[in-house]
């Protein structure tokens, strides 16, 4: 969330001024970033976002300033096996950013909206749009989701560092005194931590939260204090869900509020990322699941 950040800060401080938008669309076998991964470059080189670990940044910008003085996108092809060792093959477009795909970027996350982004493939002028209902087959489809908001209960050495670690990921964060929370503010991309190292009012917390089915609804606190607590909470007839996660973070042995800041945090992004918090030497499977569109015609060859 923090690169869309960037992205949409990169376009309102130039505003009126040409820029690249370069995207990368496919990506066979291995790749660092993920279709979707976007880099906005002006005509000077200046560039916010990434497409790549910074491999092949610099031929992307060297691309864009053919791209900015043609008009002419360019579908860039490279073979990281051959280069980088990545063992893999990705394809970036690369053309003039269309103003009102990055407008309606920009309108959609300062609203908190869902924002679908096509890119057509297939013809002479390969081309981002916003997607319409009856998405082409022979097109890219990035769906953008809101960044994660995270609310935090309590004013404690634990809620600061929970704010810095969630900042540097470009969520939303938000400090509140105590629950109810206003109803706009819950959402499906809503995360809420209780951290007020007070047994009442961690109870009252609870009582008033759980019911409102959040994906991600942390406390913070040993194992024998979430019992007392879900104790004093089920009494009263409010149901325990999923949803609640007690003692809030993964096991990293943490013992600073900056070290239970981490366990909590990379928590949350398992939760909203659909990770599975396990250590990817024991995984068997690849990291991540991308669906390659059916393209292979490119306008130019960067191998």
């Amino acid at each position: 969330m923090k690169e869309i950040r960037d992205l949409i800060r990169f376009w309102d401080a130039r505003n009126g001024q040409p820029l690249a938008l370069a995207t990368l669309v496919t990506a066979q076998g291995s790749s660092y970033r993920r279709p979707g991964a976007r880099m906005l470059i002006n005509a000077s080189g200046q560039s916010a976002g990434g497409v790549s670990a910074g491999c092949i940044e610099e031929e992307v910008i060297a691309c864009s300033r053919k791209v900015l003085r043609s008009g002419e996108s360019q579908l860039l092809t490279f073979d990281t096996r051959l280069r980088f060792g990545c063992n893999g093959t990705i394809q970036i477009l690369v053309e003039v950013a269309p103003a009102n795909v990055m407008n309606h970027m920009r309108d959609s996350f300062a609203h908190r909206q869902t924002c679908r982004l096509e890119t057509l493939l297939q013809g002479d002028a390969p081309r981002t749009r916003i997607a319409e209902s009856d998405t082409r087959a022979d097109s890219f489809v990035h769906t953008i989701e809101p960044p994660v908001r995270l609310v935090l209960i309590g004013d404690s050495t634990d809620t600061a560092a929970l704010h810095a670690q969630a900042s540097l990921l470009g969520w939303n964060v938000m400090h509140w005194d105590a629950p109810p929370l206003p109803p706009d503010l819950i959402d499906a991309r809503t995360a809420v931590v209780v951290a007020t190292h007070n047994f009442g009012r961690d109870c009252a917390a609870l009582r008033t939260l759980l019911p409102s089915d959040l994906r991600y609804l942390g406390l913070v606190g040993s194992r024998r204090r979430r019992d007392d607590i879900l104790f004093d909470v089920l009494h009263d007839g409010i149901r325990v869900h999923d949803g609640l996660f007690a003692p809030a973070g993964l096991h990293l042995g943490a013992d600073t509020p900056e070290e239970i800041a981490l366990s909590i945090i990379a928590e949350i992004q398992s939760v909203f990322g659909g990770g599975t918090a396990q250590q990817l030497r024991h995984r068997t499977s690849p990291i991540h699941q991308i669906a390659t569109p059916a393209f292979t015609q490119c306008h130019e060859s960067a191998a």
